[in-house]
């Protein structure tokens, strides 16, 4: 008897769980769905930096993809993806050279996509855990299905951070260059772009000689980028 009663609250509990994940899963769907549409109004990291610090001022202003220099967003590809118009959301290929060159004794690096950076940006936490990982990359293949390239380009730039308490490229070009961000220039973007992996160390304001190396390399990609037409597709 004690069996029987062992066996159906196991069977109720895993009910349960199982319906606790479907409507998280069902939940997060939606969510992502509707952000296709509607423009995020905060980001999970923006929310982290101002419950860090309640006097901490943040700026940040939504602009659409139209109103963002190509540049910028040509800067962002060139630096971050340059397979985003070609994969799903994960590039596998990115992270099985990792993956490779880690077991050949190398350094582990990052093979984020933009779409990835834009989940974690959006509904994540930072950090290098396995755990976080595979949810950003749930995320990414979830979103890179239900939203077109172009608006993860937009939402990316908008809710990127480019340096202490700036987030999306127009507070970035005010703050910086005093112009809004339709009228970047090339380098400007490439300076931008350069401070992406890391934006509380790097600096667009006193570049440090890595930086300078950064935009150099970045406005050559563009260069041939630009040359091919790489984001005419979008």
């Amino acid at each position: 008897m004690k069996k029987k009663v062992k066996i159906s609250f196991g069977r109720k509990l895993l009910r349960l769980i199982l319906r606790c994940v479907g409507t998280l899963v069902a939940l997060v769907l939606l969510v992502v769905l509707v952000f296709r549409f509607v423009n995020p109004p905060t980001s999970a990291f923006m929310l982290g930096y101002q419950m860090s610090d309640a006097r901490s001022s943040l700026q940040h202003e939504w602009v659409p993809l139209s109103e963002i220099s190509e540049w910028m967003a040509l800067a962002v590809v060139a630096s971050e993806d340059q397979r985003f118009p070609e994969h799903h959301g994960v590039d596998f290929q990115a992270v099985h050279k990792a993956v490779s060159e880690y077991r050949a004794g190398e350094g582990l690096r990052g093979a984020s996509t933009i779409t990835q950076q834009t989940a974690k940006n959006l509904f994540l936490w930072n950090g290098r855990s396995f755990v976080r990982k595979t949810i950003e990359a749930g995320l990414a293949l979830t979103i890179d299905a239900l939203w077109p390239k172009r608006r993860i380009l937009e939402v990316y730039l908008n809710i990127a951070e480019f340096g202490t308490g700036i987030y999306g490229v127009q507070a970035a070009s005010r703050a910086y260059y005093r112009i809004p961000a339709g009228v970047l220039s090339a380098g400007q973007a490439a300076h931008l772009a350069a401070v992406l992996p890391n934006p509380k160390v790097l600096s667009v304001r006193a570049p440090s000689p890595y930086v300078q190396e950064r935009v150099t390399w970045i406005q050559m990609q563009m260069g041939q980028l630009s040359r091919w037409g790489y984001l005419d597709a979008l």
